[in-house]
């Protein structure tokens, strides 16, 4: 539908609503919703009123705009008309998808008793109603609204002042399937610890919210970020309201937490009871990431690589799409959880790379693994469901779909020598219990509809009085047509019909001529009750059709009470069992993830790479994973593969290489660094890598600075957005990190520029001593290589032919000693006569060039050195050699070109170093 009523300039706003006046004028129905979105200030209500949730007042004013349906009205309050719109009770989902993406919050407030029961206390009484569940990004649980192969996080941050800095709590949950996770973090990295995750929703106290400090953060998370109540975040309460939520005496058992984790583990626990209200889900045991345990990749470095999704915001074109070989939900999300958070712990890593080549080299099993996963149903979040009450049916058909699935993978698995990694894995689905497919497959049936009100999802055989039951309701017309024809032959009315309607119920008809056999007689009024008379016929009843009409309308009520009795029984076993089907899913995502991994490799021809904790970056004939598919798909030239080598060189201590490479926009510079970059993902992920061979010592930190953006939003220019990213990675890289650099300084004048990258080249040598790629078009910079003993040259290979230039995309030794930026520029069709004089202008730049100003630059080594103190020049004696090659000038014999070029002569003989 479309908004067809203008909107309301104004109308009355939640707080007025709230005042006495208010609530003293307003009719009992308006009372009753007042009352309850005082009580939900912040979310939109959804009234329920028969088969629509309703909403009134500024909620149906924002709902009608965003969901571009009907604003009405509806009576008046204080004087104003009450606007109103509404939605379907069957179709709320697809409102609430379409609310809960442009960020509102929705409470759903249910009719809690029956409208007979309301009608007993008199003809005006409200039929009771209250709020059952609030509906956030970070609480979803239902079906539509979720992304089945992406987690669906809510997350707290909590913060602890001491004497020194303040601490930070992160706890984040994915209410849908269960996960539960507590880290630490400080303020400087705090954006990127909750970047990693990714949260839906993210939660903090009130003071935090608008603290200076933490605002700039807020920003930036936008609207995911929402303040709460402080209490919320309480460290004094914290172990208490957690062991209440898990009916535990102590907190021994769940491991050590620091007092910022348990406010926050305790804040989205009570997040979960305020949202939920009287509802539980099945909330796994907190587990904690110790610092150190996952690669550290600030935002920026995320944005760049497009780990999960590109610049512009789509999957398409991300590393994820291309390496995503997973056939389940629960697979797809681990795959996206691993990739997210790489390991630093070269055992763990390892023990990753060795599942998936012991299923590289046992295709067969690998085959058999994949196609049993694909009958796994995504039970994680079927049992957050069922534990919800919001499950169905099908949800039970999901737990037991994957119940029988890893049944059969952990027999794949039986008298076979399996890595750590995967029998870990096996080993968790021989514990799920046997009774949980037992009793399932006894009950359910093979076609289950999606509510349990509609009945018919227990199996035949199941329960013999319910069988009976459904016999008599599905066989009721055959009853009635022989008892129609019973009456037909006792009383000779051939036309005699036994009919059903929704005011009479069944009734036996003949037409006014042929009622004589039913009225005649004492015996036949006895019998024949008469019930209605119509124009041209007569309905009557008998005691017999009577009771045969209540067993049978009764039948299809005790035999729904049945099935739901049963559904109940199923729910309860299954929530009981809840920590061991979560285990086996979890079982059955890691063994997804690594069979899948298998598949990448052996279809794309990834080797394993060597991971270590050593310094070492050797990549032989790397490849970009998503360019390379693209261009593959595309059916164009293949892939041109680079070496790349940033060990520490021989003798060079402790420090890793640093490869400064210069070549022509367009020659593939950034692909280059960033399929390094990736490289290093996908292995300590536990991925194979697009390379011949790789040997990798463990990163701890990922830096990319690649690419142009700015921040308006927050005043930032191009060059300042690129200067604050470039300071964090000098600040914070250390001699494990990976630092990948393009054009630095390329924003602002080319001297400010070239000194700006000049330092930072320096830095990253002397201080980091980290292993880095820089890309530059200052080929002045190739004059470090002189000095600093880890710094090599590099540069992208290119073939001139005939004015153009070929591209060939491969990296050499060595230093460009020119960009083709003209020959880009006119690639991308620039007009022929700007081309044209751009070639002029830069011919008599080139011309006038003396020197390389980069050569007085390198004595001044080692890192900020002190300039020299310059002695002041003596009065010359005499006419000087400036004074004579200016009097040997004659302008007026000359062409521009030569007095352009002994205009920059004069100005060489006359600076402090070369005086006469």
């Amino acid at each position: 539908m479309n908004a067809e009523t203008p909107l309301p300039s104004s109308t009355l706003t939640t707080a007025q609503l709230a005042t006495a006046e208010s609530r003293a004028t307003a009719t009992p129905m308006m009372e009753q919703f007042i009352e309850i979105k005082a009580a939900n200030p912040d979310s939109l209500l959804f009234y329920r009123m028969g088969d629509f949730y309703e909403l009134f007042f500024e909620d149906a004013i924002d709902a009608s705009r965003a969901l571009g349906i009907t604003l009405t009205k509806r009576g008046q309050h204080l004087g104003q008309d009450i606007p109103m719109c509404g939605v379907p009770v069957h179709a709320a989902d697809d409102y609430l998808q379409k609310l809960i993406s442009l960020g509102f919050r929705v409470a759903v407030c249910e009719q809690t008793e029956d409208p007979a029961e309301a009608k007993k206390r008199g003809s005006k009484s409200v039929v009771r109603r209250d709020v059952t569940r609030l509906v956030t990004p970070g609480t979803l649980t239902e079906e539509k609204l979720l992304d089945p192969s992406q987690s669906n996080f809510l997350m707290a941050l909590a913060r602890i002042k001491g004497s020194g800095e303040a601490q930070f709590g992160l706890a984040w949950i994915d209410i849908s399937t269960g996960a539960f996770h507590v880290a630490e973090s400080r303020l400087a990295r705090l954006l990127a610890d909750i970047a990693r995750v990714e949260p839906r929703e993210l939660i903090l106290a009130e003071n935090v919210f608008h603290d200076p400090d933490i605002r700039p953060l807020v920003d930036q998370l936008g609207r995911v970020a929402t303040p709460q109540p402080g209490v919320l975040f309480d460290s004094a309460t914290a172990e208490g309201r957690i062991t209440r939520f898990y009916d535990l005496g102590s907190l021994d058992g769940f491991g050590s937490f620091s007092r910022a984790e348990m406010a926050a583990a305790a804040a989205v626990i009570a997040y979960v009871e305020k949202t939920q209200i009287s509802e539980r889900p099945p909330l796994g045991r907190p587990e904690r990431e110790s610092d150190g345990a996952r690669l550290f990749i600030d935002p920026a470095t995320r944005a760049s690589l497009e780990l999960v999704r590109t610049l512009s915001g789509a999957r398409q074109g991300s590393l994820i799409k291309a390496i995503d070989r997973s056939v389940t939900a629960g697979g797809g999300r681990k795959l996206g959880e691993w990739l997210m958070a790489p390991l630093t712990d070269p055992a763990a890593i390892n023990a990753r790379l060795d599942g998936v080549s012991y299923l590289i080299g046992d295709s067969t099993l690998t085959d058999a693994l994949r196609q049993a996963l694909k009958g796994v149903a995504d039970m994680p979040r079927a049992l957050s469901r069922l534990a919800l009450n919001r499950g169905g049916p099908r949800d039970l058909g999901a737990i037991l779909a994957g119940v029988r699935a890893a049944g059969e993978i952990a027999n794949l698995f039986d008298g076979m020598e399996v890595p750590e990694h995967l029998a870990a894995a096996a080993s968790c689905l021989r514990n799920l219990p046997k009774e949980i497919e037992a009793r399932l497959s006894a009950t359910l049936g093979d076609e289950l509809p999606l509510l349990k009100r509609d009945g018919g999802f227990v199996r035949t055989g199941a329960s013999s009085e319910l069988d009976e039951l459904r016999a008599l309701r599905d066989q009721s017309r055959r009853v009635i047509a022989g008892l129609q024809l019973s009456y037909a032959e006792e009383t000779g009315v051939r036309s005699l019909k036994i009919k059903h309607n929704n005011v009479l119920g069944y009734f036996i008809e003949v037409t006014a001529l042929n009622a004589g056999p039913l009225t005649e007689g004492d015996e036949a009024k006895a019998k024949y009750i008469h019930r209605q008379t119509m124009a041209n016929a007569m309905r009557f009843t008998t005691t017999e059709l009577s009771d045969l009409e209540t067993r049978i309308a009764n039948a299809a009520g005790e035999a729904l009470a049945i099935e739901l009795a049963a559904f109940d029984e199923l729910v309860l076993l299954v929530v009981s069992q809840a920590d061991a089907i979560k285990a086996a899913a979890d079982a059955l995502s890691v063994i997804d993830v690594t069979a899948a991994l298998a598949e990448l490799a052996q279809e794309q021809g990834y080797c394993r790479p060597k991971v270590d904790s050593s310094l070492a970056f050797e990549i032989s004939a790397g490849r970009h994973p998503v360019v390379e598919q693209a261009l593959r798909r595309q059916a164009e030239q293949p892939f041109v593969a680079n070496d790349c080598d940033l060990s520490p060189p021989e003798g060079s201590g402790d420090g890793g290489a640093i490869w400064l490479l210069t070549g022509p926009n367009m020659g593939g510079k950034s692909t280059f660094l960033r399929q390094n970059a990736l490289i290093a993902v996908m292995a300590q992920m536990g991925s194979f890598v697009p390379a011949g061979s790789a040997h990798i010592g463990v990163v701890d930190r990922l830096f990319s600075r690649v690419g142009a953006s700015d921040d308006l939003a927050r005043g930032r220019s191009t060059f300042m957005v690129e200067m604050v990213e470039t300071a964090a990675i000098l600040n914070q890289a250390g001699p494990h990190s990976l630092v990948i650099l393009d054009e630095i300084g390329r924003g602002t004048a080319t001297f400010d520029g070239l000194s700006i990258a000049w330092a930072a080249v320096e830095h990253l040598h002397a201080q980091n001593r980290c292993r880095a790629l820089f890309a530059t078009h200052f080929h002045e910079l190739t004059a470090l290589s002189e000095k600093l003993p880890r710094l090599s040259n590099a540069t992208m290979k290119v073939k001139e032919w005939e004015g153009d230039v070929v591209f060939l995309h491969e990296v050499g030794p060595g230093a460009a000693d020119r960009s083709y930026g003209i020959q880009v520029a006119r690639l991308a069709g620039l007009p022929d006569a700007v081309v044209v004089r751009a070639r002029e202008v830069l011919d008599l730049l080139e011309s006038s060039e003396r020197e390389n100003p980069a050569a007085r630059l390198v004595d001044d080594l080692p890192l900020f050195a002190m300039p020299a103190v310059r002695e002041p020049a003596k009065p010359a004696k005499g006419p000087s050699e400036s004074d004579a090659y200016l009097g040997e000038l004659n302008p007026d014999d000359m062409t521009p070109r030569e007095a352009l070029d002994a205009l920059y002569e004069l100005k060489r003989r006359l600076e402090p170093s070369g005086k006469t």
